[in-house]
C-alpha cells in the first residue's frame, strides 16, 4: 500500500485528487496541506511514499518545498501545476512526473503507472537528487514566465507572453488579450503579474497589467487620468496611483501634467 499526501493550496484541487485516488486499491491519502510549510512538516513527520505537490503557492511554493526536506526524506513526486509552461519543459527534460490543471483522468492514471514503477524499482536516490538539482535550477536561475498554457476544450494553446496586449482581471479568472482573440487563464491577476518580466509588464489599474511594447500614446484624460492607446488601437485607463510608476518603466522624464 502506498501513502500519499497531497498539497495545493485551492481545496477543490486538493478534493479531486482525493477522489481520483479513492479508486486505487494500492493508494491511501494519509493527510492534506494547503501550504507549504505545513507539506514540509508533514512529509517530515508523516514519511509519505509519494506527495502530489503543487508548484505554485503563495510564501513558499512546491520546489522551496523540496529544498527544505533532507535527501534521504525526500518521497516520489508528482507536481501539480496550473500553466507553468517553463516549469512544464523542466519537468518533462528532467522526465519527472507533472500533472495540468484540470487534472485529465486518462493522464491521471498513466501518471500513477510510472509512480508505481518508479516506487517499485531501484533508484530512488538517483531520482531524489534529480529532483533537488531540478529545484535549485529553479532557485539559482529564475526565470520570468515566457508562455501561458490556455486550455479551450480539449485543446491546450501555447501562448507566447510577447504576444499580450494586456491583462484584466475578470473574478477568479484573468482575461488574456492578444491580437483580436482573449483567453481566460484560471488564475489571479496579482500573481500573473508576478510571473511576468517587470521590465516588459506593468500594472497601470486594479484591474489590469499591460505589455510595456504594446502602448503607443499616453492621452490625458479628466482629473489627472490618462488614457492609454495601444498599438491595436485599444483604450486603457491609467489611474493616477500607479502613473508614476509607469512614467518611470517608460523612461519618462517628469511629470506627465
Amino acid at each position: 500500500m502506498y501513502r500519499a499526501l497531497i498539497v495545493d493550496d485551492e481545496p477543490l484541487a486538493r478534493k479531486r485528487i482525493r477522489r481520483m485516488l479513492s479508486g486505487e486499491s494500492d493508494m491511501t491519502v494519509v493527510g492534506e496541506c494547503a501550504d507549504g510549510l505545513s507539506a514540509v512538516s508533514a512529509i517530515n513527520d508523516l514519511s509519505p511514499d509519494l506527495v502530489f505537490l503543487d508548484v505554485q503557492m503563495p510564501e513558499m511554493n512546491g520546489l522551496e518545498v523540496i529544498r527544505a526536506i533532507s535527501p534521504r526524506r525526500l518521497p516520489a513526486l508528482v507536481f501539480v501545476t496550473a500553466y507553468d509552461a517553463y516549469a512544464l519543459q523542466a519537468f518533462e527534460a528532467e522526465a519527472l512526473d507533472y500533472l495540468l490543471k484540470p487534472f485529465d483522468p486518462i493522464r491521471f492514471r498513466e501518471t500513477l503507472q510510472r509512480v508505481r514503477r518508479r516506487l517499485a524499482g531501484p533508484g530512488g536516490d538517483e531520482l531524489s537528487e534529480q529532483i533537488r538539482q531540478l529545484a535549485s535550477r529553479f532557485s539559482a536561475e529564475p526565470k520570468y514566465l515566457q508562455r501561458l498554457v490556455v486550455k479551450t476544450g480539449d485543446r491546450v494553446l501555447l501562448l507566447n507572453v510577447g504576444e499580450v496586449d494586456w491583462l484584466e482581471a475578470a473574478g477568479n479568472y484573468v482575461c488574456v488579450h492578444a491580437g483580436k482573440q482573449s483567453h481566460i487563464v484560471r488564475d489571479s491577476l496579482g500573481h500573473l503579474e508576478s510571473c511576468l518580466d517587470p521590465g516588459h509588464f506593468a500594472r497601470i489599474h486594479r484591474s489590469t497589467v499591460v505589455n510595456l511594447d504594446r502602448i503607443r500614446e499616453l492621452r490625458p484624460h479628466w482629473h489627472g487620468d490618462y488614457k492609454i492607446i495601444l498599438q491595436s488601437g485599444q483604450v486603457l485607463q491609467l489611474s493616477r496611483r500607479h502613473r508614476e510608476a509607469l512614467t518611470d518603466k517608460l523612461g519618462i522624464q517628469g511629470p506627465l501634467a
